[in-house]
């Protein structure tokens, strides 16, 4: 590998593939490089609402993005759909699909934590984290386990007040009650609050 007059190696025609092997590391040294701060730059840009921005914009961009309305409205109408089965005497596997359903939508609505609002996740999850319990003892009461089909109805009274006090504190946060509808059209346009 030849010099150049300023010092730094310069590959010719007669460079052997040895001294050839020695300049990729370098050069893929400096693309990694420049992959990350490519990379790095990019994600900056990233941040959305529900990270930057005064509170009630933030909690409202997560309402959004999460769908935290339709969450909350898909485990009181879950928690309503057990009551049903269960006054109605249905089988008990179509009990466990409604409570697994309850569960299963618990779960999901945990997932879609944090919220920019460390006292409205708190909130929020200890509703979810009832709903699921709540959902989880009623599926395995189903085939007649009694004791645990009765704390599964202590669970779920509880709901109606733990949601209660999630939409509270959104409603103290943005000034706005959010809508709590399952269906796509409350949310037309992307508006939390519509419906």
């Amino acid at each position: 590998m030849a010099s150049g007059s300023d010092g730094y190696p310069r590959l010719t025609s007669g460079s052997s593939p040895a001294a050839l092997g020695r300049c990729r590391p370098t050069l893929t040294s400096a693309l990694l490089v420049g992959a990350v701060l490519i990379g790095s730059a990019a994600l900056t840009g990233c941040a959305g609402q529900e990270q930057s921005g005064p509170p009630p914009a933030r909690v409202a961009s997560w309402l959004s993005g999460a769908g935290g309305g339709a969450a909350i409205g898909t485990v009181e109408a879950d928690s309503r759909n057990v009551d049903l089965a269960l006054s109605q005497h249905d089988t008990p596997s179509a009990v466990r699909t409604v409570c697994a359903l309850l569960t299963s939508d618990a779960q999901t609505a945990i997932g879609n934590l944090p919220t920019p609002d460390s006292r409205l996740t708190d909130d929020l999850n200890n509703a979810y984290e009832e709903a699921s319990s709540a959902g989880d003892d009623c599926y395995r009461g189903s085939t007649g386990n009694a004791g645990l089909l009765r704390r599964s109805a202590a669970e779920r009274k509880k709901l109606p007040l733990l949601l209660a006090t999630a939409v509270d504190r959104i409603v103290a946060i943005t000034g706005h009650t959010p809508s709590t509808s399952t269906t796509g059209a409350a949310n037309a346009g992307g508006d939390p609050f519509g419906g």
